[in-house]
């Protein structure tokens, strides 16, 4: 049992799962299991609409026994696919004869009897019964004993039918549908005794939640809780209870030690070698000298507490270079030590995969756990509101999955000390994450009756104190920076893996922004006298002893609150107005500068008065919201938590419209965003920070011991003096740090191809350069027979040409995908993927982060160089300020971003492919050679564009055989 849970459960979670099997023989439920049909069915496909029922079993259930079955197989009436075959082992001849699906369903209507149906993920078993004429009189009550798993054994790691019946030794299941039905039989049994271990009182919350909401599982709680209609439910209890389970003890604050004890060289080194740690941990691993480099590098730098810059090549394997030598670090010397991801993909693989490896082959183990942003954890004030709300449950689908998520969370955070909803299984889709959960902003604190330690959000930073290794990402690192270090515990010693997007992501995280969709929100949130939260006060204090006082300060707050939202709608009108005025580029989203031009002109002038006015009102309103606040949380603080909330962020509002308006801080660059589809909304003023090394510097980098930053593309033709200025490594003494670049273990070479297409016409002469393109794409289309990812640095370039080459390409019966506008990137992603021959013509999201190993990707086409727009605010601002800006900032950035969308080629040492470059800049000025030098091929063919399909058909006959 202790393996099937999730690390970290608490010992007595543990013993209630273990006796379950056992006591589940001699419990009794009543009504609640007196005729229920258990059922399971088999089809050809997960597609309702494209596949059809093969096998349908059924099961009556009264109490434990079974008192009669149901097993019939369907004639599909299609061939059964030979990977059903090979899974139910099913076969054509099993279903020559069998019913059609008509009357199969007619005959298990008759066998159901309209009683309840019980079936593990029970929307895909309705779903293909419903579909058959006549199916949807089989039963209106549909269980799906997978989510009630869920919500009755929240801390398993699996919740899969096979892994049930197996843990608590049921029948087997066989993906046969009458051998799942047996086994579903005692899960079942299983599932409503681990109910009643849930905290005495929460079936009856539960059973109550929004009556007027049709869900499933509310007979059942209102059962069980008739079983004990005494109980009192406080999730403030079941979280103290949860906690006592956890050790105390947090890790000694590296700041206290005068170094780090590391093992020698040679000792790290061994652990890479035959036999040892890795070894065990890969058992076909063999060692790369590479990465035995960096990971003895990594260990100088803990031992003499400095910073490293490593460029690591695909191939090195980065993550277990620096994950031996930082557990080390870890447990010889009682610290916590961290690693910040950029994707979720990344944090994912070291949360699931290296890190439970070596912790396992660990002498003595390792403790490690993820911290993420705030709407990764529920928030328990939210739920509690929820589950006792009398207000419609806002959402476009089946309300009933939200009171599902209630219910799953409630049971999750009564079992648990930690953890977040990802993993949860809640069908978010369905259910509005924002209703629970919470932001920074919105987070009531100390008002709130869970903070600090009974919170997941606020509780996760001092538990991640009690532990080796925190995995987080980016964004909270530099929003924790930008707390004085209030998010996170007091970690010295840092990985930051992905690094190349550091820079990037720091000035995101410490923009200020000002919104017409976020003023609107708030100003709605408030509302009057008669709604929103102002009016929820006001009628929660209309009784109190004190109600004069208090009802004068609140129409104070409420007569300011509706002078500040009258103005700020003014703000953002003026803002749009600007626009008109400003330059921008073509996309709908312009993205204009603030710089001395526009604020000495005619415009600006115009708008200045209003936004001032609106600055003094978002003063006075937060001011006598705050005083409205302060009195009534003397006496009832409960009654003023969202309004709080509220306050704060009219303060946050008032100073980031003043800073932006003023614009005397010359540390920032100042820009406006306007939507030009639309005719009002998605209006922003924002503050960006021009130099986010300057702020590393001084703000992080001298509260760290040791920073390792990571990434196989830092580097501009072998020199990291762009990095280490983004970074802020430049402003401190030159032995804090060290740079050093590690060869990948892949044949570059032998694997990639460069082609640099170098006559492809200026895009000022825009028909001859899209003409020219055109035929380039269509003919390297042909010539690789698709598997090609096309990345473009603008929407009209892309969307022109696609309209040009698809229609081509489908007449040669090659598929060409396209990121339209509103189309998922996911989607797209996995499409791409699972079909070898597709190709696609994306934009940004493409230029990283993607990987699609194999023959599913071998060519990348970069049309044009990713050269930052002459209008991007921040050009405009380096441009102002600096002679050589456009080469010390757009061109390195330019760079890296080419060596990115090179490295989606090669992902494994087998990977082979093609680069296709086709901007004639890189063989005709002088600064293409660092694009070409930065490649990590030594070499490229420079080859005409008609050419190019014809030197890829040999590459093809060459690399196919």
């Amino acid at each position: 049992m202790a393996d099937a849970v999730m690390a970290g459960t608490p010992a007595f979670v543990i013993e209630q799962y273990r006796t379950l099997a056992e006591r589940a023989r001699t419990r009794t439920f009543g009504v609640i299991e007196d005729d229920v049909i258990v059922l399971d069915t088999e089809t050809t496909g997960l597609s309702v609409q494209d596949n059809r029922l093969i096998e349908i079993a059924a099961a009556r259930l009264r109490g434990r026994e079974v008192v009669e079955r149901f097993d019939t197989f369907v004639h599909p009436g299609m061939p059964i696919p030979p990977e059903i075959v090979q899974l139910t082992g099913i076969t054509d001849a099993d279903v020559a004869d069998a019913p059609s699906p008509e009357e199969a369903v007619a005959a298990l209507e008759r066998f159901a009897g309209g009683c309840p149906v019980i079936a593990h993920n029970a929307t895909f078993d309705r779903s293909f019964i419903e579909a058959v004429r006549g199916g949807v009189r089989v039963s209106d009550i549909w269980i799906d004993s997978l989510a009630l798993s869920r919500i009755a054994l929240p801390r398993l790691s699996s919740h899969k039918l096979a892994d049930l019946a197996e843990l608590f030794g049921c029948a087997a299941v066989s993906h046969r549908a009458i051998d799942d039905v047996e086994a579903l039989c005692g899960v079942w049994r299983i599932l409503l005794v681990a109910l009643t271990d849930l905290p005495r009182g929460l079936m009856r919350r539960l059973a109550d939640m929004h009556p007027d909401v049709p869900w499933s599982y509310r007979p059942i709680f209102s059962y069980l809780a008739g079983e004990d209609p005494d109980a009192h439910f406080s999730l403030v209890s079941a979280r103290t209870e949860v906690l006592r389970a956890q050790a105390p003890e947090e890790r000694m604050d590296a700041d206290e030690l005068p170094g780090l004890s590391m093992p020698p060289a040679d000792e790290i080194r061994a652990r890479y070698a035959p036999g040892d740690l890795v070894n065990r941990m890969y058992p076909g691993y063999e060692p790369r000298a590479e990465q035995v480099e960096m990971a003895c590098e990594v260990r100088d730098a803990l031992a003499t507490g400095t910073h490293r810059v490593i460029e690591a090549g695909t191939g090195v394997g980065k993550s277990i270079a620096y994950l031996v030598p930082f557990a080390e670090a870890a447990r010889r010397n009682d610290v916590t030590v961290g690693i910040a991801t950029k994707s979720n993909n990344l944090a994912d693989q070291l949360m699931y995969h290296e890190l439970p490896k070596l912790a396992r082959e660990l002498d003595g183990g390792l403790t490690f756990c993820a911290l993420k942003g705030y709407d990764h954890y529920p928030c328990l004030r939210k739920l509690e509101r929820m589950s006792r709300s009398t207000t419609e449950i806002s959402t476009t689908r089946d309300p009933a999955d939200t009171l599902t998520a209630v219910a799953v969370i409630y049971a999750y955070v009564c079992q648990s000390p930690t953890g977040d909803l990802d993993g949860l299984g809640i069908r978010w889709r369905s259910v509005n994450r924002a209703d629970l959960t919470t932001s920074s902003r919105e987070c009531a604190r100390r008002l709130c009756p869970f903070y600090p330690d009974r919170c997941l959000v606020h509780g996760a930073r001092r538990r991640a104190a009690r532990v080796d290794v925190v995995v987080t990402n980016h964004s909270l690192l530099f929003r924790n920076v930008a707390a004085d270090g209030k998010i996170l515990p007091p970690i010295r010693h840092w990985v930051v893996d992905e690094a190349h997007s550091v820079e990037r992501e720091a000035r995101r995280q410490w923009a200020v922004t000002v919104s017409a969709d976020e003023s609107r929100s708030l100003f709605e949130h408030l509302g009057g006298e008669r709604s929103g939260v102002m009016g929820q006060l006001i009628r929660n204090l209309a009784g109190s002893d004190a109600a004069t006082l208090y009802m004068g300060l609140s129409a104070k707050a409420t007569s300011s609150v509706q002078r500040a939202s009258l103005a700020m709608a003014e703000v953002f009108d003026g803002v749009r107005e600007l626009s008109r005025r400003g330059r921008a580029d073509g996309y709908d989203n312009a993205n204009i500068w603030i710089g001395p031009e526009m604020r000495a002109s005619a415009g600006w002038q115009y708008f200045l008065p209003a936004a001032l006015t609106a600055i003094d009102a978002l003063d006075e309103a937060h001011k006598n919201l705050s005083s409205l606040v302060e009195t009534v949380a003397q006496d009832k603080p409960e009654f003023v938590v969202d309004a709080a909330d509220a306050a704060r962020r009219l303060g946050e509002m008032h100073d980031a419209l003043d800073l932006i308006a003023q614009g005397t801080d010359d540390r920032y660059v100042y820009s406006l965003q306007v939507n030009r589809r639309l005719r009002a909304g998605g209006e922003s003023l924002t503050a960006e920070l021009l130099d986010v090394g300057e702020m590393l510097a001084t703000r992080w980098l001298p509260e760290v011991h040791t920073a390792i930053f990571t990434s196989a593309t830092i580097s501009i033709a072998g020199n990291f003096s762009h990095f280490n200025h983004a970074i802020g490594l430049d402003r401190l003494d030159a032995r804090a740090s060290r740079a050093l670049h590690l060869d990948s273990s892949y044949d570059f070479d032998a694997n990639m191809t460069v082609v640099v297409a170098g006559d492809v016409p200026d895009p000022r002469n825009r028909d001859a350069y899209l003409d020219t393109l055109e035929r380039l794409l269509v003919d390297v289309h042909l010539a690789m027979g698709g598997s090609a990812l096309t990345l473009f640095t603008n929407r009209r370039d892309m969307e022109d040409l696609y309209a040009r080459v698809e229609p081509k390409l489908a007449a040669a019966g090659l598929e060409l995908a396209c990121q339209q506008r509103m189309t998922s990137s996911r989607q797209l992603r996995e499409r791409f993927i699972s079909q070898k021959s597709s190709s696609l013509f994306a934009l940004k999201a493409f230029w990283e982060g993607f990987d699609a190993s194999g023959d599913t990707l071998r060519c990348v086409i970069i049309p044009k160089l990713p050269f930052s727009s002459p209008t991007d605010p921040l050009s405009c601002e380096r441009n102002q300020r600096e002679k050589r800006a456009w080469a010390q900032y757009a061109l390195p950035e330019a760079v890296i971003e080419v060596k990115q969308a090179a490295g989606r080629l090669i992902r494994a040492s087998s990977d082979v492919g093609v680069l296709v470059l086709a901007d004639s800049r890189l063989v005709t000025k002088g600064y293409g050679r660092k694009f070409l030098d930065s490649l990590p091929t030594s070499g490229y063919q420079r080859i005409e564009s008609a050419q190019v399909g014809r030197y890829l058909e040999l590459w093809r006959r060459a690399h196919d055989r």
